[in-house]
C-alpha cells in the first residue's frame, strides 16, 4: 500500500506529532512525506519527498498572525500549480495534518482525503467554544485544508473521532523537576515587549525562548535564547510553569508533563482561540493578551497557579489502525 502523509510546516507541532505517527504509518505501507510552509524549528528524520511552498501564516511580533507577510509571501499561481503537480491518485490513501496543497490536490482530484489534526477537532461541534464566534476565521479554518473524512486531536477526548495528543517519545521521556524558574515560549510577541511585562514580576526567573533573537542576552531577571528543542524541553521539564501561545504541541506537552500552564492566543487566529476556550474549560489560565490590565492574573496565576490533572496514553498505533480500516 502506498500512503501519502502531508504536514503543515507552519509551526511545530505538526511536525512533532509526524515523529510517532509516521512509523506507525510504515507499519501498513510504503509511506511518502509531504512539508508545505517554512516557519518551523524542527526537522523530521525521514525522507521528505515532496518540500512544498504551501500556503503558511507568518508569524508577527505583536502577538499573532503578520497578515502583510503572509500576503506577501503567498502566490495563488504557485499555489494552484502545486495542487496541479502533486500526484495524489497514485496513492491508495492520503492524509493531510492541516496541509492545503495536498487537501486541495484531492478535492481538485475527487479523491478521499482524511484530515488528521488539531484543527479538524477545534471545529467539532462537541469541542467547547470561544464565546464569541469569529466567523471570518471560522471559515478559514474550515477551507484551509478541506478533507473528506476527519480525525482530531484535542486536550480532551471531546467526541468519538477525538483522540487526546499524540506526546512524542523524547517528551515522555524526559527527567521531571522543578527548579523554580518559568519557560516562556510566545512566538507572535516581540521580545523586548514580553522582557517589558515580565519584567514588573522581580521575583521571578524567566527563560524566554525566542523566534526573533539568534544571540541569547540577560536582562535582570530574564534571560532570552533562541529556541532549540533540547535546551526548550529541558527548560519546560525543570520548570515551575510555562507561558505560552495557545497552540497544540506545546500545550500538551506542558500538561502531559504536569506544570501549570497559562496561554496567551495568538490574534487573528481562531484555531488558537478555540484552544483557549477549551483549556479554560478544563481549568488552566488563560489572558487575551500581554496588555498591562492582564498583569494581574499572570501574578495570580503565579502566585496561585494549579497543575491540571490529565490522562495521555500512547495510543498512536491504535489510532492509525483505525484510520486504515476505516478508509481503505
Amino acid at each position: 500500500m502506498r500512503i501519502l502523509y502531508a504536514i503543515q510546516g507552519t509551526g511545530n507541532g505538526h511536525l512533532t506529532r509526524a515523529l510517532d505517527i509516521v512509523p506507525a504509518l510504515q507499519k501498513h505501507g510504503e509511506v511518502d512525506i509531504v512539508v508545505s510552509g517554512s516557519q518551523v524549528d524542527l526537522s523530521l528524520p525521514y525522507p521528505v519527498k515532496y518540500r512544498l511552498k504551501g500556503l503558511g501564516f507568518v508569524f508577527g511580533k505583536s502577538g499573532g498572525v503578520d497578515f502583510y507577510r503572509t500576503f506577501v509571501k503567498a502566490n495563488s499561481r504557485a499555489f494552484y500549480k502545486e495542487t496541479c503537480q502533486l500526484p495524489v491518485n497514485e496513492y491508495d490513501l492520503v492524509i493531510s495534518d492541516f496541509e492545503p496543497i495536498t487537501a486541495w490536490a484531492c478535492m481538485r482530484a475527487k479523491k478521499h482525503c482524511v484530515g488528521l489534526s488539531n484543527q479538524v477537532a477545534v471545529l467539532n461541534p462537541n469541542v467547547p467554544k470561544p464565546k464569541v464566534t469569529d466567523h471570518m476565521g471560522k471559515f478559514i479554518l474550515k477551507n484551509y485544508a478541506p478533507t473528506t473524512a476527519q480525525y482530531g486531536f484535542h486536550f480532551a477526548r471531546f467526541d468519538d473521532t477525538i483522540f487526546t495528543p499524540i506526546i512524542r517519545k523524547q517528551v515522555r521521556e524526559l527527567e521531571v523537576s522543578n527548579r523554580g524558574h518559568y519557560t516562556v515560549y510566545l512566538p507572535a510577541h516581540d521580545d523586548h515587549k514580553i522582557i517589558n511585562k515580565l519584567s514588573c514580576f522581580k521575583h521571578v526567573e524567566w527563560k524566554v525562548f525566542s523566534k526573533h533573537n539568534k544571540q541569547p542576552f540577560q536582562h535582570e531577571n530574564i534571560s532570552v535564547k533562541p529556541i532549540q528543542n533540547d535546551a526548550f524541553l529541558q527548560s519546560m521539564a525543570s520548570s515551575a510553569g510555562v507561558l505560552c501561545a495557545a497552540g497544540f504541541g506545546t500545550p500538551s506537552e506542558v500538561l502531559y508533563l504536569q506544570k501549570k500552564l497559562l496561554v496567551v492566543p495568538m490574534k487573528n487566529q481562531y484555531e488558537q482561540v478555540c484552544n483557549a476556550a477549551a483549556l479554560k474549560h478544563m481549568g488552566v489560565a488563560t489572558i487575551k493578551s500581554l496588555k498591562q490590565k492582564h498583569l494581574p492574573k499572570i501574578k495570580e496565576w503565579l502566585d496561585h497557579g494549579e497543575q491540571i490533572q490529565v490522562h495521555y496514553p500512547d495510543e498512536t498505533d491504535a489510532i492509525v489502525a483505525r484510520i486504515m480500516q476505516e478508509n481503505t
